[in-house]
């Protein structure tokens, strides 16, 4: 039994959080082949994220142990929706050993209060199509689909 403890990042969290980046990466490079290959890319300015006041990094520790991460951030609509802005959910990773645990919930539920303490109601993510297990995830907790992006793959 896993007692899992929810938390804001720290910056001496940078290494692992940065080591979470290149997993979520590598999981999603065959998802996408308009990503670059064959170099190191980063997805997220994470250090900047600790630091901002309109994005919320958090981790999942299991006896000092950083095992998930997650970043919530309050970003502007358009002036055509009826909120002026939304909570958009990135960064969401558990270390495999963790994973079905409930790990993962938790932590939404911990960005879900804290978008839900700065007056925010409606959250977002982005996930990718070929990615079931992490749609099941999000389902679980409540998400669903809503719009679907397609693009026209460029000839090679």
């Amino acid at each position: 039994m896993f007692h899992t403890v929810i938390r804001p990042a720290k910056l001496q969290d940078l290494p692992t959080l940065l080591e979470f980046e290149q997993k979520i990466i590598a999981t999603e490079r065959p998802m996408d082949p308009t990503l670059i290959q064959d170099q190191v890319i980063s997805y997220y300015p994470i250090k900047a994220y600790i630091d901002a006041s309109d994005t919320e990094v958090l981790v999942a520790s299991e006896n000092d142990q950083i095992v998930g991460s997650i970043y919530g951030q309050i970003r502007p609509r358009k002036d055509f929706f009826q909120t002026t802005h939304l909570g958009y959910i990135g960064f969401m990773y558990v270390k495999n050993a963790f994973r079905g645990q409930g790990v993962s919930k938790l932590l939404i539920e911990a960005i879900t209060a804290w978008f839900q303490q700065r007056g925010i109601k409606e959250i977002i993510l982005h996930v990718y199509a070929k990615n079931p297990r992490a749609i099941r995830a999000y389902e679980k907790v409540g998400f669903e689909s809503h719009l679907i992006e397609m693009r026209l793959n460029p000839k090679k």
